[in-house]
């Protein structure tokens, strides 16, 4: 079989470095650990297994659930501290069953609950990826759950309410684009459990799916195509324009966990698959399910002039404080105005789903932690703020913006901003 010039490249530097006994790399072809490698960055598994300064895949970031913390497991091919001695079976089990190697039920912040849709070959060429790695020697972290949550034979009942474990059937009403999309989004991608609100026990409430919910203290918005909570109003291209890039001028901009998302997975993905996902997101079903009668992109005006500011006193409880905050800290990117520069990468505050949202959580924590993503054309930075400004002052500003150029009808307070610090 013909090799592609990047599994030669990459094997040839395995063996270089002496990988190939520890990795199982020899075991497995070429185009077999690319389709892998793809299907791992579609999948996002390096976001959730590994941690800021940590090597790929080596596992140990922390998630706080209200159960507890739990940390990711290192899946590196590493025998003794990773998965390199899982079999295929073993692996499918944990993807498909969510088993560990020795069967014990594994928590569903793994979301096996979509993974479990994934085709048997699929699997298998991501066990074949994570093989041909680096072995990373890093003993996985315990997990803080307190009883009765640390007894993993509970979740049992978990499964038995929120769980059913089968394998993506192709809809034969829909055409081979669709079908793709909805693989994509519903096995692979996993969107819905982040965008879909939870039930008592933490499981994806199905009637609900994809209406938007709270994740990690960020707003993970209504992607259904209703016009004014979802993403109704939004083109097929516009779409694939934010899964590759996390801008769409006049919409939305990518900050937070899905930034991370579009920098770690969406970006690598071929137009075909894009498009695909695209368009089995504008068939999902509409949902409004806070009655909202404005789409979050549909908010705010320019900000007409500053001179009403020159030679007034300043002080904190002046009404001025959130326009002079804004001034000296956005207004050199983003324009006294709020309009931005027209190409996108300082964007518009009008018209900006963070700002016209009807929870102001997104905008909060812009604030205090800025916004990171690589695209494929570059980075996008901005700095986050929450080393030089007080909780009053991001409180003022933050209202200034919604305000101006958002959603008028919300008022932050001191406690949301300390809530979202983690004080």
């Amino acid at each position: 079989m013909k090799k592609n010039n990047l599994g030669r490249t990459v094997k040839q530097l395995v063996i270089a470095l002496g990988w190939v006994a520890a990795s199982g790399y020899a075991n497995a072809d070429d185009n077999l650990i690319a389709r892998g490698e793809y299907l791992t960055k579609a999948a996002d598994c390096v976001a959730c297994h590994t941690t800021k300064e940590g090597k790929p895949f080596a596992g140990g970031l922390a998630f706080k659930t209200p159960m507890g913390t739990l940390y990711s497991p290192n899946i590196t091919p590493d025998k003794e501290t990773g998965i390199g001695s899982w079999s295929d079976e073993a692996f499918l089990r944990a993807l498909h069953e969510g088993k560990g190697k020795n069967g014990e039920n594994l928590y569903p912040a793994f979301p096996y609950t979509s993974y479990t849709l994934l085709t048997d070959n699929d699997v298998k060429a991501i066990k074949a990826y994570l093989f041909s790695l680096p072995a990373v020697h890093q003993p996985n972290r315990e997990n803080d759950m307190p009883f009765p949550f640390n007894q993993r034979w509970g979740l049992w009942f978990w499964n038995l309410v929120n769980f059913e474990g089968e394998r993506f059937q192709p809809d034969k009403s829909k055409d081979t684009q669709w079908n793709q999309g909805a693989y994509f989004v519903e096995a692979l991608g996993h969107c819905g459990e982040c965008h879909t609100p939870r039930n008592i026990t933490m499981g994806m409430k199905d009637s609900k799916a994809y209406g938007g919910t709270e994740i990690d203290g960020w707003t993970a918005f209504n992607i259904t195509v209703d016009p004014h909570a979802g993403i109704g109003s939004w083109s097929q291209q516009q779409i694939v324009q934010y899964l590759r890039t996390g801008h769409v001028d006049g919409k939305a901009q990518a900050a937070g966990p899905m930034a991370e998302v579009i920098e770690n997975s969406t970006r690598h993905l071929t137009d075909s698959d894009l498009n695909a996902m695209a368009v089995y997101l504008r068939t999902l079903k509409p949902l409004n399910l806070d009655d909202e009668t404005k789409s979050r992109s549909d908010w705010g005006q320019s900000a007409t002039s500053v001179d009403t500011l020159r030679g007034m006193p300043f002080n904190a409880d002046n009404s001025t404080a959130g326009a002079r905050l804004y001034l000296g800290n956005c207004a050199s990117c983003h324009s006294f105005t709020g309009d931005g520069v027209k190409d996108g990468y300082y964007p518009s505050l009008m018209k900006n789903s963070v700002v016209g949202a009807s929870t102001p959580n997104n905008l909060i924590n812009v604030i205090l932690h800025g916004v990171s993503r690589k695209t494929n054309d570059g980075e996008v930075f901005m700095p986050g703020f929450a080393e030089t400004l007080t909780d009053e002052q991001i409180v003022s500003l933050s209202n200034y913006l919604l305000q101006q150029f958002g959603q008028p009808t919300l008022n932050v307070k001191v406690d949301d901003v300390k809530a979202l610090r983690g004080e």
